[in-house]
């Protein structure tokens, strides 16, 4: 169940708590409504680890190359804080639409993974990554297990394929 809190001292005290342990790291401001996502549990954490890893290794000799376990994506230059995603991995290749802000990128990465988890909102999140460029964009579903690659096809990310444990 959503909680929305319009009383400000709540808010900042829960920011706050969040904040101490650690808990905000992935949490996203949508067209600027703050978005506290679930805390990420130890198999959702390990595949992240382990897909940014695969995609380090594979681009080992190309060290232009960029790859993040989770990165702040927003379709802003100015006021970023504003509306922005964090995926649970990106890739940003040599030449890429997104412009590295120190803090965040500016338009999206060439690829991103959003790894599904009980109560989050990643399907919700590809209109925005379709807005900001993303073109190819990998969806972990874990309930039941999946995996949908999206490519960006005019405006929209389009299922190009998936795959399941039983190669259905």
């Amino acid at each position: 169940m959503a909680t929305l809190v319009t009383d400000p001292y709540i808010e900042e005290e829960l920011l706050e708590r969040r904040r101490a342990c650690r808990g905000d790291r992935f949490d996203e401001v949508w067209d600027g409504v703050y978005v506290m996502a679930p805390l990420a549990n130890v198999e959702h954490m390990q595949l992240m680890g382990s897909l940014s890893a695969a995609f380090i290794s594979a681009f080992a000799k190309q060290p232009e190359v960029r790859v993040f376990p989770g990165v702040n994506v927003s379709d802003s230059k100015e006021d970023w804080k504003r509306n922005y995603r964090c995926p649970d991995v990106a890739v940003v290749l040599p030449g890429s639409r997104a412009i590295d802000c120190d803090t965040f990128y500016f338009g999206g990465p060439d690829f991103v993974v959003e790894i599904a988890s009980d109560y989050d909102r990643s399907r919700e999140k590809f209109d925005f990554y379709a807005e900001v460029g993303v073109r190819e964009m990998m969806l972990v579903a874990r309930n039941p297990w999946q995996l949908e690659l999206y490519r960006l096809i005019g405006a929209k990310l389009i299922l190009v394929g998936n795959s399941d444990p039983a190669g259905q």
